[in-house]
């Protein structure tokens, strides 16, 4: 692994739908892996709503983009993630691409619950996740999001009138391998 340092610009690690590159236009954005940490789902309180969020978990390791923040001009990306801390990653970190000091935002497990009904996954966000996913890691890189993924709950299936913001229409085979794995998972679908 490369060691890059970068004083003026910082980095974060995106675990979710940053990772699909069609949902922001942050630069240098390269596919690593990190170890120490695991994806789940998270209801935040402040928001009502159930996002992607990571908890600490030494048997794991993620896969995700590590990309530039230029001029640590965090204001956009903060806003975009509403309802997370950002915390450090070190470098020993990361388990496979570029090693660069970076930020990762997980949801406070205090200000959080699990999915439930009232506040279930969108189907229309975990569609765009999947798609970042199959387009930087392939099959197994989409096999593998499901595998360190925890907290599943009811997933709303609002891709007729999508309810994620940052929505796009995903190719029909990927939105059948997204229904496999959520049937593979049993996951209760609930109707818009």
């Amino acid at each position: 692994m490369t060691q890059i340092s970068d004083m003026t610009d910082a980095f974060f690690f995106g675990y979710g739908s940053l990772v699909n590159r069609q949902t922001h236009d942050y630069p240098d954005a390269d596919a690593a892996t990190i170890r120490g940490w695991r994806r789940e789902w998270r209801m935040a309180h402040d928001l009502g709503r159930t996002f992607l969020s990571v908890v600490p978990d030494p048997d794991m390791q993620i896969d995700g983009i590590v990309a530039r923040v230029p001029r640590n001009d965090w204001v956009a990306l903060d806003l975009r993630e509403t309802g997370y801390q950002r915390h450090a990653l070190g470098a020993d970190a990361f388990a496979h691409g570029p090693v660069r000091p970076a930020q990762i935002y997980a949801i406070a497990q205090a200000q959080s619950d699990p999915p439930s009904h009232a506040a279930p996954i969108k189907l229309s966000y975990l569609d765009v996740v999947i798609e970042g996913f199959a387009q930087e890691f392939g099959p197994d890189g989409v096999a593998r999001f499901f595998q360190t993924t925890s907290g599943w709950g009811p997933v709303l299936d609002d891709r007729a009138a999508p309810l994620y913001p940052r929505a796009r229409p995903v190719a029909p085979a990927l939105r059948r391998l997204v229904d496999e794995y959520l049937d593979d998972l049993a996951v209760p679908r609930l109707a818009l």
